[in-house]
């Protein structure tokens, strides 16, 4: 089931998916792309050519450790190819960047293993307030939707204003189910009565949505983790996936938050949304890096198809663009 909804498509799809990606990165592209090419020009390396690196990569987001992790490896590899001309880094840079992405990435087996016979796949979304988290859950149902797939949705966040008629709109615009909530119930209660229900036993996929919170509302942590314990309780195993969506503005700002997440409810994958309208796509490397989890998905636009799955030798490729090498 894993390989089905995490894999990636037929050929003519996968080009689709690498030229979205590539169109959402092309506000960080025009930056870092740009600052690139001068400074990997036809000089000479010299002290530099380093720094000015050092300065260009962190810009765009990448973060301090990870960029002086990036320019060592970027460095080691160049002394021992012989390279001398800053034009020779490119292709190095490409494979350096590639294997920063990958470092966080499962080996494969991480989130492969089914659910039990008869039992549905359950993928809990957590985030803190705006990060996209609703509006990806209505992306994936729809991915997992036009793969023949039966889904339910079930609405946790319970206490934003209009959260539950929003994925019921969604929903009804995929044409899924979505599991009945009242505004102000207790999200433990919403979530045991969902994965009880005949909807759930009949489903393929189970998509849990929660209320966004901050790192510091100790509570709401608290009761996330509650959630949790209820899923897994319902359901041997579940839930499967945990998904933490991270907004691509926020940057270096949310890793203090999404390291919170990762120790409270297990997450072992990410979510970058609303990549498109930000010019700081390099915060992937430090979100891999800082978090040591998987990307899985990457938002690139405000339309139902909009979210592509994250893989990084496409990733760098949008990044970098028509850069030599």
């Amino acid at each position: 089931m894993f390989k089905r909804l995490f894999g990636r498509g037929e050929p003519a799809k996968k080009a689709q998916e690498e030229a979205a990606v590539a169109a959402s990165l092309a506000p960080t592209r025009r930056g870092l792309g740009a600052r690139l090419a001068e400074i990997l020009g036809a000089a000479d390396i010299t002290d530099d050519t380093w720094e000015e690196l050092e300065v260009a990569l962190i810009q765009s987001d990448v973060g301090a450790a990870t960029t002086q992790d990036i320019v060592q490896e970027l460095r080691t590899r160049a002394r021992n190819a012989g390279a001398r001309r800053a034009s020779e880094l490119p292709a190095i840079l490409r494979t350096v960047m590639v294997r920063a992405l990958e470092l966080g990435a499962d080996d494969g087996a991480q989130g492969d293993a089914p659910a039990g016979a008869g039992s549905p796949t359950v993928i809990f979304m957590v985030g803190v307030n705006g990060s996209g988290k609703t509006t990806t859950i209505a992306k994936l149902a729809k991915r997992y939707h036009d793969q023949g797939l039966k889904l339910l949705l079930v609405p946790g966040d319970t206490f934003r204003a209009a959260a539950i008629e929003q994925l019921q709109a969604w929903g009804g615009r995929v044409g899924v189910t979505v599991s009945a909530a009242t505004p102000g119930a207790d999200p433990s209660s919403v979530v045991f009565d969902a994965l009880a229900s005949r909807a759930a036993r009949e489903a393929d996929v189970i998509l849990i949505d929660s209320a966004g919170r901050l790192h510091t509302q100790h509570n709401l942590m608290a009761e996330l983790i509650k959630v949790r314990g209820i899923i897994a309780r319902q359901i041997p195993g579940a839930p499967h996936q945990t998904l933490l969506v991270l907004d691509a503005h926020t940057g270096q700002n949310g890793l203090a938050q999404a390291k919170a997440f990762t120790a409270a409810v297990k997450v072992d994958g990410l979510v970058l949304a609303k990549l498109d309208s930000s010019a700081k796509g390099g915060v992937a490397f430090a979100v891999t890096r800082t978090l040591g989890l998987p990307v899985r998905f990457v938002g690139t636009g405000e339309q139902m198809g909009d979210l592509e799955p994250f893989d990084a030798p496409s990733y760098v490729a949008g990044l970098l663009g028509s850069l030599p090498g």
